[in-house]
């Protein structure tokens, strides 16, 4: 290496960042045996901030933009290293470049359900997942609480701290939405509306703002979820005794075919048969008690010679052509 190439390395003129690759939220230009010259010249992207740090202490921050570095453009600095006019000979000073896009598709989930309280069901377990975006919007705050002098910051390194920070705000979330389970799915915005307005103040104070919170899913652990399912089925069968009546009608006409089919289909055809028969007995024992004053008045009036009224069904005289009570002719 020559003399004018150790020269050129010790001194940087023109200074600017490019993400070499995704997820880097914070990045340490290389400074080491180098100086920022007078004049030098600093790029910062649109999708960029970047921060002046002198002997620990944050100087001036850049927004998007050309700069050419002087004691007009660098007030902050210039205080603090005491320059009372122009300087002019090359300076060391820490930069640190930020990342200010969007960082989308951030998963969140819990790994264990948690309990809420709920109208319905008193309490339940719930699990959720679903998608945040956020991004740096103060690159002070997010220097000094969360990237601090490291070389690189990632994504990655923050997104157990911003995952537990979501799902430690579910719960309050979920108690003041006022929402029952069974209505969340037809609520998710609300739900994902008041679960961002409990956790973006978690978000400002590491300088991040959250940009958006999606609730793509919320459901029961396996077996509460099996247990709901039961009842929604009980819900929908309605009246147990039409129901049993129902099925032991269908079930009839198998168990006889299958008796003519050897010794073992006559086992299967008699077992079912009692079974149902039982299951019928019972299920047409409950409609008979509630029919036996109707069943006795007909025997008694078919006893008595006497027939019911086409129309209004009262006992008439078996012979009788008009009903006294109604005056329906009788055939």
């Amino acid at each position: 290496m020559s003399l004018k190439d150790f020269i050129m390395k010790q001194f940087i003129e023109v200074m600017q960042w490019t993400e070499a690759e995704d997820g880097v939220l914070a990045h340490r230009y290389p400074m080491k045996d180098m100086e920022i010259m007078n004049g030098a010249k600093l790029t910062v992207r649109d999708s960029e901030m970047a921060m002046f740090v002198n002997e620990g202490k944050v100087a001036d921050v850049f927004s998007p933009g050309l700069y050419t570095l002087t004691t007009q453009t660098l007030p902050l600095l210039t205080n603090l290293m005491n320059w009372d006019k122009k300087f002019q000979s090359p300076f060391k000073s820490d930069v640190y470049f930020f990342s200010t896009r969007q960082q989308i598709n951030q998963h969140w989930g819990t790994p264990n359900p948690i309990t809420i309280r709920d109208k319905d069901f008193g309490v339940v377990r719930l699990r959720g997942f679903g998608i945040y975006s956020y991004h740096i919007a103060d690159p002070k705050v997010f220097y000094q609480k969360v990237s601090g002098t490291r070389d690189n910051y990632t994504v990655g390194e923050l997104e157990g701290q911003l995952r537990n920070s979501i799902i430690a705000n579910m719960t309050s979330a979920f108690a003041e939405s006022q929402v029952p389970f069974l209505d969340m799915a037809a609520n998710q915005a609300e739900v994902a509306k008041k679960i961002t307005e409990k956790t973006a103040p978690g978000f400002a104070d590491l300088g991040l703002a959250l940009d958006t919170l999606n609730v793509e899913n919320l459901s029961l652990p396996d077996e509460l979820q099996k247990l709901l399912d039961q009842r929604i089925g009980m819900n929908m069968i309605g009246d147990m005794n039409k129901y049993t009546q129902y099925n032991v009608a269908q079930a009839i006409p198998i168990a006889a075919a299958n008796e003519g089919g050897g010794a073992v289909g006559i086992g299967a055809g008699l077992g079912a048969g009692v079974a149902m028969g039982q299951a019928m007995m019972g299920a047409i024992g409950q409609a008979s008690a509630a029919g036996s004053g109707a069943v006795g008045a007909a025997g008694a009036a078919a006893a008595a010679g006497t027939k019911f009224c086409s129309e209004c069904g009262k006992p008439i005289a078996r012979a009788a052509k008009f009903c006294p009570e109604c005056g329906k002719p009788q055939a």
